[in-house]
């Protein structure tokens, strides 16, 4: 959305050069699941489930086909498609973050490259989301609420009797077929009705088409899944860092079939500033700090320097433009590679009506620079929020080899810590008086997984405001919205704030962000209130040095 802006701004100015072209001329001069190597996972995966669970289903690498249950646990399996190839290990991973399931894959670098499908049941209660790349999405029944979200795939849904559901879908370049006889709008492009009373939701969004059918067959909750599934309790699945876990959490199952995280330990990211130069603070040890979480003091046994090494998102909001425009972001681009660490690991993805990965993380500079280039304008309106959500999954998968529910770097010696520096106006379309349907994650649940995220999220809010002429120009309202936003959203991701006033001034703030992830260190601790009952649980942070003081997160969430 911001480049819109700006484009508007750079027409603007340029009708003004134009008409005083003759005064110029006068003078002027930014838990995985381990099974045997097969292709199918034939046993399948069982995680019981609290009721009304939260559950979250990512497969950028095919298809998925759900089906909703009486039962109360959701299984899950894969397979490679249209191969008889075999898995190396599977691609299932499982975590849990804060009362919310995630189920996603990953693929080694040895497994063939064909996609790999899940198969998925859920239970009748639960609040589902399912997202793929260029995978198709089936559902068979809906579930107290289903999200259904592709990039490129097909969506089909079957819908059971009695039909008392609440439904909006919406595809951009494909077309809706419906049996539900609600009437079609947006040129055959969007249907949005509620059949009976409406208890359940249903939301479907694509660019490719989709199918609303009856299903004559009422689900009796004897869904097939090949075999018995193994069982992995909800009170074990891993919990995200910097929430503490029940002491059986670290406890292992079925011979390694499935790696259970030890998820006890509370994690922090913070920087030392030091308060009279307000430049960072380097050369600090372990012994230099002192953590307290509801005022009692915890012992720290893991440490990292602000010299560890990170993993580094660049998000760019590159939302409308024009080539001038284009221009100085990639010039910013490229002094945020030159700046950062020759450790830190860098990725980019920009983002407009959806993100797209420029470069995944990468040491090779010479890549990056080249990838910089060729960043260019997007269409759609603005998703900042599913950006992020987006960004965050990419992290994950990046450390992918590390148990899931911990940091990266306290996994093992050396490995990396991660961050997002994000640039945009904010002006997400989901904002009242911002064109477009915007992310169809809202703010509060990016908010939350932000919080619940084990790295650090920066945010340079770019200045795009002009003058509202009209009733459909952005209004002042939504501006200040956007700035309070990403405000927000960098308090709750433990990073800084950074106001941007024009494009010439993005490359030195940029820089700035890298200088202050070098003052960054990494604690981590078990607290001694090891109780989960969902209440705030207060961190502090005080140093030896006077002067110095500590910014990051300031607690979490006893999920």
């Amino acid at each position: 959305m911001f480049l819109a802006q700006l484009a508007l701004l750079f027409r603007v100015f340029l009708l003004g050069l134009v008409s005083c072209l003759p005064f110029l001329e006068a003078g002027s001069s930014r838990a995985v699941v381990r099974g045997s190597p097969r292709g199918v996972l034939e046993d399948g995966v069982r995680i019981d489930v609290p009721a009304a669970a939260r559950v979250r289903i990512e497969n950028e690498f095919g298809p998925v086909a759900a089906e909703v249950w009486k039962e109360k646990y959701v299984s899950v399996s894969a397979s490679i498609e249209g191969t008889g190839a075999k898995f190396t290990r599977s691609p299932i991973v499982i975590e849990n973050r804060a009362k919310l399931l995630v189920i996603s894959v990953i693929r080694t670098p040895v497994d063939p490259r064909a996609a790999i499908a899940l198969t998925v049941t859920l239970p009748e209660g639960s609040h589902t989301e399912i997202v793929t790349g260029a995978g198709s999405i089936s559902m068979r029944g809906v579930p107290a609420s289903a999200n259904l979200k592709s990039v490129s795939g097909d969506i089909r849904a079957e819908l059971s009797h009695p039909l008392n559901v609440d439904i909006s879908a919406r595809t951009t370049n494909g077309t809706i077929r419906s049996e539900l006889g609600a009437p079609l709008s947006g040129g055959g492009q969007l249907l949005q009705t509620r059949l009976g009373t409406g208890d359940y939701v249903l939301r479907i969004a694509t660019e490719r088409e989709i199918t609303l059918a009856l299903d004559s067959k009422v689900n009796d909750g004897m869904a097939k899944v090949s075999g018995p599934p193994r069982l992995l309790g909800s009170e074990n699945i891993s919990k995200g860092a910097g929430t503490p876990a029940n002491p059986t959490d670290s406890e292992e199952i079925s011979d390694g079939d499935i790696i259970r995280v030890d998820s006890q330990l509370a994690t922090l990211n913070l920087s030392v500033i030091d308060r009279n130069t307000n430049r960072g603070v380097l050369g600090l040890t372990q012994s230099d700090f002192r953590l307290f979480e509801d005022g009692i003091e915890q012992r720290l046994i893991q440490f990292e320097s602000a010299s560890a090494p990170f993993d580094l998102i660049l998000l760019i909001d590159v939302s409308g433009s024009t080539r001038d425009v284009v221009k100085l972001i990639r010039a910013a681009a490229l002094r945020f590679v030159d700046a950062a660490r020759p450790s830190d690991r860098i990725g980019i993805i920009s983002f407009a009506g959806h993100p797209t990965v420029i470069s995944p993380v990468t040491l090779d500079r010479e890549v990056l620079r080249q990838r910089v280039n060729a960043i260019d304008t997007a269409t759609g309106d603005t998703k900042a929020y599913d950006a992020i959500d987006f960004s965050l999954t990419q992290l994950l998968k990046n450390t992918a080899g590390s148990p899931r529910g911990q940091p990266a770097w306290s996994a093992r010696k050396n490995t990396r810590r991660t961050a997002i520096v994000m640039m945009s106006d904010g002006l997400d379309g989901s904002i009242p008086g911002v064109q477009g349907d915007g992310s169809m994650l809202p703010y509060g649940e990016m908010l939350s997984r932000v919080r619940e995220f084990d790295g650090v999220l920066y945010t340079l809010w770019l200045n795009t405001e002009y003058e509202a002429l009209n009733p459909l120009d952005t209004q002042p309202e939504a501006f200040d919205m956007g700035y309070e936003r990403m405000k927000e959203m960098a308090e709750a991701g433990g990073g800084v704030f950074y106001q941007v006033e024009s494009l010439q001034d993005l490359a030195g703030a940029y820089e700035r962000v890298v200088a202050d992830l070098g003052t960054v260190y990494s604690l981590a601790y078990r607290p001694t209130n090891k109780t989960r009952d969902g209440k705030w649980r207060a961190v502090r942070v005080t140093l030896n040095l006077p002067s110095a003081v500590a910014r990051g997160k300031h607690g979490y969430y006893a999920n």
